[in-house]
């Protein structure tokens, strides 16, 4: 039988009796240069996300408590569903800064140059349009529900609604920023870079 070998001595540049430093993973995902005001823009929806998302956790962990108990408080649930709907569609611009919305891309994948740039655009341009008619119906959604309450809340179910046109705004932000730079000759590698 062998003897055990001594444990392998880990070589590190830092000082005896000093841990080195642990890279630091950051909180969110890379997000492409944008100027300073959209940045702005996207890191306050992205902490608005998180915010909503922590609430929600909390009142979850709320519900699945008081369930335990056998009781049941339904405020909790109907704010969950209000926070849903905000949290939904304001992930989606998030998505949309980041290049990392859903996308079926075989056809468009065997373009290259201006051709995938034009076909790009198009794509950006269809989007918009949805975009549009989706903040229009979002709207009226809103307008037309100052008149219903939330059972529960008892407030009006337009603030459920709102979540519908502010986040499609947001990511009509980012859709209309991705066209300009398409039509400023900018391409997808350049909008989009990779991870390093």
């Amino acid at each position: 039988m062998s003897e055990p070998s001594a444990p392998a001595r880990v070589h590190t540049d830092a000082a005896p009796g000093i841990r080195p430093a642990v890279p630091v993973r950051p909180l969110f995902p890379r997000s492409p240069p944008a100027p300073p005001l959209l940045a702005a823009f996207g890191a306050l929806v992205d902490w608005t996300v998180v915010l909503i998302g922590a609430v929600m956790i909390v009142l979850v962990f709320t519900n699945v408590v008081l369930h335990v108990f056998g009781k049941d408080l339904a405020a909790v649930t109907e704010s969950a569903e209000l926070l849903m709907v905000w949290v939904t569609f304001l992930s989606g611009s998030c998505a949309a800064r980041r290049g990392a919305q859903m996308t079926i891309t075989e056809f468009i994948d065997m373009l290259d140059g201006k051709g995938r740039e034009r076909a790009d655009a198009a794509v950006d341009l269809l989007a918009i349009a949805m975009l549009l008619v989706l903040f229009w119906y979002g709207i009226n959604l809103v307008i037309i529900g100052w008149g219903n309450e939330l059972t529960v809340l008892q407030i009006p179910m337009s603030f459920q609604y709102l979540g519908m046109p502010v986040g499609v705004f947001a990511i009509l932000v980012w859709t209309v920023y991705d066209l300009w730079l398409i039509l400023q000759g900018k391409t997808r590698a350049q909008r989009w870079p990779k991870e390093a």
